[in-house]
């Protein structure tokens, strides 16, 4: 396990606990309360053709049949950048069923037996990372024009070249996973059937009852009406405080629903995320997850 590198000058402040800091309290809040009240109206399913930010995440690896380009194949399985492996292509070093490819498009199907330079490439080990993000780094990966990216806290966490799971912006903390698995990762982020996540919000003002009902019922934006799962507040003494259950990859239309009642997002933190949560591990710190939750999210 590897720290980030500490933002803080002095004594930490001491944030003011809710019921949301530490992951779900009842099964309310779990996925096992979706899948048990699937089909009920209280929670609708909302459009997911929302704007939002393009980034480099795993679940891109993978097109709709599992194909993956050449050049990308090499560079996820560690040979080299895809720009060298153009190159290498170009040079006749690849051979893909007993065959010299020079075709730079040329996509690599799960069947395909591929050599460099007279050795096979065999296919990674799957592994799955969980990182409690702090605030200031972003989600893109393996750009070096991106400053303060999340790959720079993993470090040489794993030998095999991990993406993150959705994305995720550089003011927005906590849970984010990272695997090399492209279809659990898309399977994850499906924007009907994908993973829960569960939001801790402060708001620059308390909520008013009236606003927190209508962001329930489903607000109307400019491109249709924006669902979020269930919204409550976190703390029935400081009503600036929110606890929101919404599907992965919402992240953006969370921000724009309360930008559209006046109120501004001064922190947002993920507690959880497909079951996992940030339990043991503080700010900027990594681990792998064990058999156990592997196995849950390959079968959720």
């Amino acid at each position: 396990m590897r720290n980030s590198r500490s933002n803080s000058k002095g004594p930490k402040k001491t944030e003011s606990r809710n019921r949301f800091s530490d992951g779900p309290r009842s099964p309310r809040f779990s996925d096992s309360y979706r899948s048990k009240n699937e089909g009920k109206k209280d929670f609708k399913r909302g459009p997911g053709n929302f704007k939002r930010v393009k980034r480099k995440s795993a679940e891109e690896l993978a097109g709709s049949n599992n194909e993956i380009r050449l050049n990308r194949f090499l560079s996820t399985a560690g040979i080299c950048n895809r720009r060298e492996a153009d190159d290498l292509i170009a040079a006749g070093l690849v051979e893909i069923n007993g065959k010299v490819v020079t075709t730079m498009g040329y996509k690599v199907k799960p069947t395909d037996t591929v050599k460099f330079n007279g050795s096979l490439i065999k296919s990674e080990k799957k592994k799955y990372l969980l990182l409690n993000k702090p605030k200031g780094f972003i989600t893109t990966v393996n750009d070096n024009r991106v400053k303060k990216s999340v790959d720079e806290l993993m470090g040489n966490a794993t030998r095999e070249r991990l993406y993150p799971v959705g994305t995720m912006d550089r003011s927005m903390t906590g849970v984010l996973l990272f695997t090399n698995d492209a279809d659990t990762a898309k399977k994850l982020t499906h924007p009907s059937r994908g993973a829960v996540q569960i939001l801790s919000i402060v708001l620059d003002k308390a909520l008013a009852k009236k606003d927190l009902l209508a962001i329930q019922k489903g607000l109307e934006l400019e491109d249709g009406k924006a669902f979020i799962e269930e919204i409550r507040y976190a703390n029935e003494a400081n009503k600036r405080e929110i606890g929101i259950r919404v599907m992965s990859g919402k992240n953006r239309l969370v921000h724009r629903a309360f930008d559209s009642l006046g109120y501004a997002i001064e922190k947002l933190d993920r507690v959880s995320f497909a079951g996992l949560t940030k339990k043991n591990l503080s700010r900027g710190e990594y681990r792998l997850l064990d058999t156990k939750e592997i196995d849950f999210l390959k079968t959720r």
